[in-house]
């Protein structure tokens, strides 16, 4: 006998909590995740969305943020907690929610910070609004599944927290660019880690290599012959491959590698290839930009002749 499989459940997260504590945060790094957000929802119309007909089938639904706080409209945390218990009930949804919590100094402090009125304290204090607040949304702590308090977290580590809270098993990957430029082009806008190679000799003094790239073998060879090439193309891949786990669990989503010598045809080109090829190896799936690689070969832009050539 075939045992049925037991029918896919909607997963949804109720995201609230004091105002000030991080809930903007929470939602966005939620739907990072890929989660679906609403953000400033009221709860009463929530059945109402599940059962939309206009939802996929339950097992092709993402998982379901709905971000509420004592701003929302027609806000009343014992009834929210009645509906909730309602929708806790339903075979059909396996709902959580998280209260964002932080203390009251760390609250003023914020505000302060940002110079922004807490909307219970328009005419009082920061303390006063917030006091009034606590205790409005104290039913809703008490009932809530999970509570993060936020007083010592910076905004990246309730990210992380989110991230490995709610997140996948499985890390996503981080998306990998390597970009090879020229500095007589201007630095490329966005690159989190930017290296110049123009310590090394200058292919383009040579006149069979000037009209060719670091594409080109013979370039490659001139440039390996060069003293300092292998230790600091190996120290520049041994610090890229120590930080690449590191920017992945802090969630980073793109690291940009930049590579840049005079013109951006020659250095950057051929080490951007081989730090491509070194990134392979290592497991790394690595696309390349050669921003300057079609720019015309000029002396001008190369500046003043090295004495060595």
């Amino acid at each position: 006998m075939i045992e049925a499989l037991a029918p896919t459940r909607q997963r949804v997260l109720l995201v609230t909590g004091l105002l000030g504590a991080g809930k903007t945060t929470a939602l966005k790094a939620l739907e990072d995740l890929g989660w679906e957000v609403i953000d400033n929802f009221p709860i009463r119309l929530l059945p109402r969305l599940i059962d939309s007909p206009d939802m996929p089938a339950p097992d092709l639904r993402p998982p379901l943020a709905i971000g509420f706080d004592s701003r929302t409209r027609g806000f009343d945390a014992t009834k929210v907690i009645e509906r909730v218990k309602h929708l806790v009930e339903r075979p059909d949804i396996e709902l959580t929610t998280l209260f964002l919590d932080c203390a009251g100094q760390e609250l003023e402090r914020r505000y302060n910070e940002t110079r922004r009125r807490h909307p219970l304290a328009q005419d009082v204090p920061a303390a006063t609004g917030i006091a009034a607040e606590r205790e409005r949304m104290e039913p809703l702590r008490r009932w809530a599944d999970m509570v993060i308090s936020t007083t010592d977290y910076t905004t990246n580590d309730l990210q992380q927290t989110i991230r490995e809270r709610f997140g996948n098993d499985a890390p996503r990957a981080t998306t990998i660019t390597i970009t090879s430029f020229g500095f007589a082009r201007g630095m490329p806008p966005i690159a989190d880690l930017v290296f110049d190679m123009r310590f090394l000799d200058n292919p383009h003094w040579d006149p069979e290599l000037r009209p060719q790239t670091g594409q080109d073998e013979p370039v490659g060879a001139y440039i390996r012959k060069d003293p300092a090439w292998d230790e600091a193309f190996t120290r520049i891949r041994d610090l890229v491959l120590l930080l690449l786990p590191r920017y992945q669990a802090q969630g980073k989503a793109y690291v940009n590698v930049a590579f840049g010598c005079t013109g951006g045809r020659h250095r950057s080109v051929f080490t951007a290839e081989q730090f491509a090829a070194a990134l392979r190896a290592a497991g790394y799936e690595p696309s390349v930009i050669h921003r300057n690689l079609t720019s015309r070969a000029a002396d001008a832009v190369e500046g003043q002749k090295d004495i060595r050539h």
